[in-house]
């Protein structure tokens, strides 16, 4: 088995320069492809769910899939991932159903629609680092609202995002801010504001420093050299997919996502962890309009989910190969949760903030 925690991923990763992608499911289809990338490029794996995929798989259900992909695939390391937690309640739910990870959201009010202040953050953070921590489980918080430097909004994604318009402060995580944070919550991830947005329309144009700031990522990096930073809302959203959903019946307007040379460039700053969901279902739906199209008669939905999961596995072993995760599962030795809620308990993973120091692998 090999069921692995969020830090002792991340903390691997940074030993070696690598990041992570992080990609989300809500179907078993999904969990295949993904992990069938992994096996070809021998790459540990980010597997998350949302609020919203919880909903729709139900959480027994994707409890035993992570099981039956765990077991499927014995010799590459797991992180199973609550996306964007929205209280105490929601991550501790899923630490009984077996993640290993979850993400406290605090930038947000538990309804997932209200930005909330600072010490409300911190303080439901922490809460929920403590709870984590008890079992080894690891924890992702967010600092910064994240939304769009364009027009100063949120976009929903199951049902979670800020609503209205924020200012452009919240949209920027503060890199002074960000030190006091990881001191006071000990969360093993930091997850920052820097332009990015959930869904298919982050840019309208490809992005610039104005609009994707990762002078923010480079900054903080500078500051916390130790900590773990994510990028969420990072996918690419690339040409060819959104022509092909287009050729066949789709009607996406022309959007940009986060360009990879830009994430490559935050893994150089710190980033260890890349969350990628839109990615992964336009290169689904794509290709089911495509057999749609061209197979007007056709019914079987296998005839469908099949060609749709080798769209989405080329894609997770591009991803993969492109943050420099591939050829890292088979070097990764897991540390149950037992051992890592002893190193918790005696201080030895408490958040080093200052100089640059080694990271355990």
């Amino acid at each position: 088995m090999a069921r692995i925690t969020l830090r002792q991923l991340l903390d691997h990763a940074a030993s070696h320069g690598y990041a992570v992608p992080a990609f989300n499911i809500n179907n078993m289809e999904q969990g295949i492809a993904i992990m069938q990338a992994a096996a070809e490029v021998d790459a540990p794996v980010i597997i998350q769910a949302s609020r919203g995929a919880r909903s729709y798989a139900g959480d027994l259900m994707l409890s035993h899939m992570i099981d039956a992909l765990e077991r499927t695939y014995p010799d590459i390391p797991l992180c199973m991932h609550q996306d964007h937690g929205n209280d105490e309640a929601t991550c501790a739910s899923a630490i009984a159903h077996g993640f290993t990870s979850v993400m406290m959201d605090g930038s947000l009010k538990a309804d997932a629609k209200t930005a909330a202040d600072y010490d409300y953050n911190v303080a439901i953070t922490r809460r929920v680092v403590d709870l984590a921590h008890w079992v080894g489980a690891s924890v992702e918080g967010e600092l910064g609202v994240l939304g769009s430097l364009e027009h100063g909004g949120g976009e929903q994604e199951d049902g979670h995002g800020v609503e209205g318009k924020v200012s452009h402060d919240q949209l920027l995580t503060d890199p002074d801010q960000a030190v006091d944070f990881v001191r006071a919550t000990k969360v093993d991830a930091l997850a920052i504001a820097m332009g990015t947005s959930h869904g298919a329309y982050k840019f309208s144009r490809k992005p610039d420093g104005d609009i994707l700031a990762m002078r923010v990522v480079e900054e903080i990096h500078r500051r916390l050299p130790n900590t773990h930073l994510v990028m969420h809302g990072s996918s690419s959203v690339p040409q060819p997919l959104q022509d092909m959903f287009n050729q066949f019946g789709g009607e996406m307007p022309q959007t940009w996502g986060v360009p990879v040379e830009e994430i490559v460039r935050g893994i150089k700053s710190g980033v260890r962890k890349v969350n990628i969901d839109t990615d992964c279902r336009l290169a689904m739906t794509a290709v089911f309009r495509k057999v749609a199209a061209q197979t007007r008669s056709e019914f079987d939905p296998r005839k469908f989910l099949k060609p749709a999961m080798d769209a989405m596995r080329e894609l997770c072993r591009d991803r993969f190969e492109q943050f420099g995760t591939a050829g890292h599962a088979s070097k990764i030795k897991v540390i149950p949760l037992s051992e890592m809620a002893r190193r918790y308990r005696a201080g030895e993973l408490d958040p080093r903030i200052g100089t640059r120091e080694p990271v355990a692998a």
